[in-house]
């Protein structure tokens, strides 16, 4: 006589598939249950014009239009230094077997990059010189650098 090929291992896995099955059917009346009374609908929320989270939509009429042109990226431009103005300066630094070197600007004390080629003359170190300043694309460098003569007495 042959036995049962049911062993308890089988039953046991049955049981556990039944209750999950069980389980699963609960979880989904509950959510219909809910559903009605609660829902997704009543989970909305806003953000008003100052950056907080409220529960009233905005209101249309209020809204201002922005000019997507007119909003600056990076660094704002600084329109003073844009000019062609002559300024001058003392050479703080400057490097004659590379070829280039750094002027400060008397006024306003700000660092120029020079480079040699852009010398009508050759300077050394504490030399006063006038310049204009050329914006590229590592910044302002300085361009027609003229050293000043010191006036004689």
């Amino acid at each position: 006589m042959a036995s049962s090929q049911e062993t308890f291992n089988k039953r046991d896995k049955e049981k556990k598939r039944l209750k999950k099955r069980l389980d699963k059917q609960k979880k989904v009346a509950e959510r219909k249950a809910n559903s009605q009374e609660g829902g997704p609908g009543n989970m909305i929320a806003y953000v008003d014009e100052y950056g907080n989270i409220t529960d009233t939509p905005p209101n249309p009429a209020t809204r201002q239009r922005i000019d997507a042109g007119s909003i600056e990226l990076g660094v704002p431009k600084r329109d003073a230094i844009e000019g062609s103005s002559i300024r001058t300066g003392k050479v703080e630094f400057f490097n004659h077997s590379k070829g280039f070197g750094f002027i400060k600007e008397s006024d306003s004390q700000e660092k120029f990059f020079v480079h040699v080629n852009n010398l009508s003359e050759e300077v050394v170190e504490n030399d006063v010189v006038t310049f204009e300043v050329e914006r590229t694309v590592k910044g302002m460098n300085a361009v027609r650098v003229k050293k000043v003569q010191p006036a004689v007495l």
